[in-house]
């Protein structure tokens, strides 16, 4: 639950981040996607890193 607001706080702070960088910097646009991606990496580490903590495992429902 904890894991779920956080990355819902999370998601909306990427997206601001990359809002006023693609809008305030000359960046090409690519330079947006990688925030994302770098986004989307960063999130997964630190869901493995909260899974080990808590000591709980990631629920797959596909066999």
């Amino acid at each position: 639950m904890i894991y779920s607001a956080f990355r819902a706080v999370y998601g909306i702070g990427i997206l601001l981040v990359a809002y006023f960088f693609a809008t305030s910097t000359d960046a090409p646009w690519w330079a947006t996607a990688l925030i994302f991606i770098a986004s989307m990496i960063f999130s997964r580490i630190l869901f493995r890193f909260i899974k080990k903590f808590t000591g709980k495992e990631e629920a797959n429902p596909l066999p």
